[in-house]
């Protein structure tokens, strides 16, 4: 295992997603998983890293206002640490500069320390221009995509969501009551319900001990609106059409109280192993699992024999846009075209999955994407396709509204 810094990590990582090397997610879990770090240095790398990419296109202003002639991209990568340290985590400047610096070749270290300490000596002017900048600029989101958000929720929501997908995220935790009521959880674990969800609490540490114990799991108060929807109850058969890595099955699965049966679905084998795992953890018993790509429309047996099914839960693959604060690289990933691409991914997938629902059986649509054409437009047509389906519930979860992961979720009827 090789040992490095954290400052060395987060360039690396910063050098490998700007060469297209996966996600920002995956890069980084490769890296400490080959270099030996202790667990307050992952942070401080995890945070050089994600705030950087959540600040990319401010910082790139910055470095413009300081430095006109052309910079290479490795030297460009240091530079935005160093300007995330001073100007955004206000980092001591002895320790910001020096440990940047010593990142650089020897002979680009001059250029750093002399671009880094003016970028302290013009701190406040730096921070002026980039308040008069427009907001693509200010909150480093691509432009494009703000237009979409005020055109959809206004200038006043899209800078609270802004803010919000600029903030590191929050650790919160579905109590796993297969194996541990509430109350005992709370006497375990220094952790705080939230308000309204007794069966959620935000927790400060002890994350690693109780995921271990299975008495929780991962995961963000939005994503119960689907499954809550779907209101399954024990006994019923239940198609999780789209399910790894299995937070939704696992609650499923307790609303069920561990009975029944539900067919958990997805089309990538190392998905569903990871699904497995999470669901072994948790103590759920009642799972199959089927690896299956729903655009093959031959519903492969496994399936098809344990069909009709009382109740589906089709989480739709989606642009995630609900979700940067977490996917912190989802923004620089998104293009115009990729809204209507999604939408008739979606729709496939509905149409392929709609015929293995009973009569009088219960569909619930769900996304954690903001975008009209993922949410109400995919619903609106199913509606207009299939006369036998019936609107019946319709929930979203705003972030600058609700204070939680942005999700949308409709509950449809099949008539019967």
């Amino acid at each position: 295992m090789i040992q490095s810094s954290a400052r060395a990590v987060a360039l690396r990582a910063l050098r490998q997603w700007q060469k297209r090397a996966g996600r920002a997610d995956d890069i980084i879990g490769k890296l400490f998983s080959g270099t030996k770090l202790s667990p307050p240095d992952r942070a401080f790398a995890l945070e050089l890293f994600y705030g950087a990419l959540r600040n990319l296109t401010l910082l790139d202003f910055w470095l413009r206002c300081l430095r006109r002639a052309y910079i290479d991209a490795d030297l460009r990568d240091i530079l935005r640490l160093g300007f995330y340290q001073l100007l955004v985590l206000k980092t001591p400047e002895h320790a910001a500069v020096n440990e940047t610096v010593d990142l650089a070749r020897r002979t680009k270290r001059q250029v750093v320390n002399a671009i880094l300490r003016a970028a302290i000596d013009q701190r406040q002017q730096l921070e002026e221009r980039a308040k008069q900048q427009p907001l693509h600029v200010r909150w480093s989101h691509p432009e494009f995509l703000l237009k979409r958000w005020q055109n959809a929720f206004g200038d006043g929501p899209v800078v609270k969501l802004c803010d919000w997908n600029n903030r590191p995220p929050p650790v919160y935790a579905r109590i796993n009551r297969l194996k541990i009521l509430p109350a005992d959880f709370i006497q375990l674990y220094p952790a705080l319900l939230l308000p309204k969800r007794d069966n959620f609490v935000a927790l400060s540490a002890g994350i690693t001990q109780a995921t271990a114990a299975g008495h929780g799991y991962i995961q963000d108060p939005s994503t119960a609106i689907a499954c809550e929807l779907l209101n399954a109850r024990p006994g019923d058969n239940v198609l999780d059409a789209c399910a790894a890595p299995g937070g939704k099955t696992a609650y499923l699965a307790e609303l069920m109280e561990n009975t029944g049966s539900i067919v958990a679905c997805d089309r990538a084998w190392e998905r569903l192993r990871v699904l497995e795992g999470n669901l072994r953890a948790l103590g759920v018993k009642t799972v199959r699992t089927v690896a299956h790509d729903w655009s093959d429309r031959k519903t492969p047996a496994q399936i098809a024999e344990q069909a009709p099914f009382d109740r589906i839960l089709l989480d739709a693959p989606c642009t995630n846009t609900g979700v940067m604060r977490r996917r912190v690289d989802v923004r620089w990933r998104l293009a115009p075209r990729d809204f209507a691409r999604m939408h008739e991914r979606q729709l496939n997938i509905a149409r392929a999955v709609l015929p293995l629902l009973k009569p009088g059986g219960v569909f619930v649509y769900s996304t954690c994407s903001l975008e009209t054409e993922e949410n109400e437009a995919v619903v609106g047509r199913l509606l207009k396709e299939m006369s036998i389906l019936q609107m019946d519930d319709e929930k979203r979860s705003l972030p600058f509204r609700d204070g939680f992961d942005g999700a949308y979720a409709a509950r449809l009827i099949r008539a019967g």
